[in-house]
């Protein structure tokens, strides 16, 4: 697997609470969402993807859009966390936190930081 290259199911699963995590710094607009999430590493996230994620926030009241002028070129749609965001924010890093440590434990071991070499099979006669 090449960097930056994580599969599908995985970003679907993670990607709400990265979006809510970047929010939680300051209103911010979709490109400069995307390119943060580049930049920490999780690869280009589309438009496609993206922009319903932030549009299924606004729905559960987790986000507010606000259209704001453009410096020279269109206006941009920023996205805010609300405090239902926050608090959404805060329960799901919690979860977070202990899920990876859950599935770590379990994939890993919980004494080991590599995945655990399965035992030679030996054939019973």
């Amino acid at each position: 697997m090449s960097e930056n290259t994580w599969p599908s199911e995985w970003l679907r699963g993670v990607l709400d609470v990265c979006v809510l995590r970047i929010l939680a710094d300051g209103p911010t607009y979709g490109y400069a969402i995307a390119a943060r999430l580049a930049d920490a590493g999780l690869g280009a996230i589309k438009g496609g993807t993206l922009y319903p994620l932030l549009g299924r926030l606004e729905t559960g009241g987790l986000v507010t859009v606000e259209w704001r002028a453009g410096d020279g070129g269109p206006g941009r749609k920023y996205y805010d966390l609300t405090p239902a965001g926050c608090a959404e924010l805060a329960q799901r890093a919690a979860l977070w936190d202990a899920f990876v440590q859950t599935t770590h434990d379990l994939v890993v071991g919980p004494d080991r930081t590599e995945p655990a070499d399965r035992p030679a099979q030996t054939e019973e006669t």
